[in-house]
């Protein structure tokens, strides 16, 4: 454990008497009188690394370090008493006796005694005792200050903390603190509490945090390992889209077919009832775009106009239209306060929701504007620069990077999250690409069809989960984001898919536009579904067609 074997007989331990370390279940430690405590009641020395028993069908799971967290857990739970039987019964101790002895040092205040005791744990990394050190002796340096023993602070400060010749700035402000005492609490550890046994505890964390792991076992362990395991089932799981769900350890996780949205549905102020179609537009359907709070959609025709519609009874609360001019694109503000719109002479609008045109931009070099995105945070734009390329800008840094494809691009889409992008293609496929920091293409989805007009696609789901897409054969597509996998092709519409727009906080809803002219919504075959602030696909921007 840590370059330290433990093996003194059960007699010979280390008895804590009537002050014990008792672990809460909060991660903290504190000192406590208990009677028949764990370290009363070890029996037998830690095994040693040679031939370590394992467990598990696998094989893998080594019986010495399984036995430890279990026993790690059950102080933090507060049972005690198991804790200390486990370790009794199972002759596996959950600390060595130094390191009991060590902690016990800390809590207790008995500093030279736990740095002494420090250097002799068999620890290798030497950075790692000093810092080690540092933290402790740090302590001892504000508990004289605390105590108005100046001068004892001041040797501590000069004799022992700086000669260990590390964390320069921090001497400097401990320095101050002696100068200043009103600057003392500005360079205490940001949680530390006035409780002196308080800021101990916090201090043993700490340690824990620098100390390896088989040295001291981190806290929460046990917990975190069946988070993680419990994380990998939902992210395994092809239709998991509800935080309604709940994961239980008893069986493993696995959501029904039910959970994608793939019903037509009208959305009313009290659940959700069948067959809405919005109907007004005099040229197929190209854009469709739900508003940031999911009450309206914004649509647009194929050169035609753009309207707003409310999503709850279907009316049309405004059209935007410029004269001799036709729209092929349409998109929300991020506080949804305008929208924008692209225009089929290349320049882009910004409307008020009233319908008066705020402001219209042109670029000498647009090729055009039926795709563009800017990041949430707006430092990059996102358009198509070529037929096969994508540039992105960053206005601040004034870089370009540019996505290269082999295939003509069509379109794309922005994940919320400013992550990912999807890329469609002339070929019938989209490719999902990575712009966090190197561009790398990731996945690629296949199935729908495109042989003459632009389709779009997006993000969708809970978490972004899943890719949804239009088609030419009149279906809605949606796969699973990670493996690529299709789960679903949704028949209703009689024409062909132009675009698909995800709900942005309701992971069960989704709209399509297609060239019947009408928008459908989608949603679960459950009126019972209740729609939780699970934050969809947020803002889709231009995701009309030419």
């Amino acid at each position: 454990m840590g370059g330290v074997e433990d093996d003194e007989p059960a007699s010979k331990r280390m008895k804590l008497s009537s002050e014990e370390l008792i672990h809460l279940s909060n991660g903290s430690t504190v000192i406590e009188s208990i009677v028949g405590s764990s370290r009363d009641l070890m029996a037998r020395p830690l095994q040693s690394d040679g031939g370590e028993e394992v467990v598990g069908s696998k094989g893998v799971i080594k019986k010495v370090e399984f036995v430890r967290i279990i026993a790690k857990a059950l102080y933090s739970l507060g049972y005690r008493r198991s804790g200390a039987h486990l370790e009794e019964e199972s002759g596996i101790a959950l600390h060595s006796s130094i390191i009991n002895v060590f902690m016990r040092q800390v809590l207790e205040g008995d500093w030279d005694e736990s740095v002494a005791t420090l250097h002799n744990i068999g620890l290798t990394d030497e950075m790692t005792i000093k810092s080690a050190s540092f933290l402790i002796l740090e302590q001892k340096f504000f508990e004289f200050l605390d105590e108005e023993k100046v001068m004892d602070a001041l040797k501590t400060l000069r004799t022992e903390i700086s000669p260990l010749c590390i964390n320069h700035s921090r001497v400097r402000e401990l320095s101050l603190s002696i100068v200043s005492p009103s600057h003392c609490f500005t360079v205490r550890p940001p949680k530390q509490d006035t409780s002196r046994a308080r800021s101990r505890t916090m201090l043993l964390e700490e340690l824990q945090k620098l100390l390896p792991p088989t040295v001291m076992i981190p806290e929460r362990r046990l917990e975190h390992l069946v988070e993680q395991a419990l994380g990998l089932q939902r992210d395994a799981c092809m239709f998991h889209n509800s935080l309604d769900e709940e994961i239980s350890l008893f069986a493993d996780h696995q959501c029904a077919r039910d959970q994608i949205p793939s019903y037509a549905l009208q959305v009313d102020a009290n659940g959700l009832s069948l067959k809405h179609k919005l109907s007004g537009h005099q040229k197929p359907v190209s854009s469709v775009s739900w508003s940031p709070d999911d009450h309206q959609l914004l649509t647009c025709g194929v050169e035609e106009v753009v309207r707003r519609w409310d999503a709850s009874s279907g009316e049309c609360l405004s059209v935007y239209e410029k004269a001799g001019l036709g729209m092929v694109s349409c998109g929300w503000s991020p506080d949804g306060k305008w929208i924008f719109s692209g225009v089929n002479d290349k320049s882009i609008s910004m409307w008020e929701l009233d319908g008066r045109e705020l402001e219209c931009w042109k670029g000498q070099r647009t090729l055009k504007i039926s795709d563009l995105e800017i990041t949430s945070d707006g430092k990059q734009i996102i358009s198509i620069c070529r037929e096969t390329a994508i540039l992105l800008l960053d206005r601040e840094a004034k870089v370009e990077r540019f996505i290269e494809e082999d295939q003509t691009i069509t379109s794309f889409s922005l994940s919320r999250d400013n992550r990912f992008l999807l890329v469609n293609l002339l070929n019938q496929e989209i490719h999902l690409w990575s712009i966090e920091d190197d561009l790398k293409l990731v996945s690629k989805y296949r199935g729908h069809k495109r042989t003459r007009f632009i389709i779009r696609s997006c993000f969708g789901g809970l978490e972004q989960a899943f890719v949804a897409s239009g088609s030419e054969d009149s279906l809605v597509y949606i796969w699973h984001r990670g493996t690529g996998e299709l789960i679903e092709a949704l028949p209703g519409h009689s024409g062909a898919v132009n675009c698909v727009s995800w709900n942005p906080t309701n992971p069960h809803m989704l709209a399509s536009a297609s060239d019947d002219r009408t928008i459908r919504i989608w949603g679960l075959n459950n009126l019972s579904a209740k729609q939780k602030d699970t934050h969809g696909n947020g803002i889709h921007y231009s995701n009309g067609g030419t």
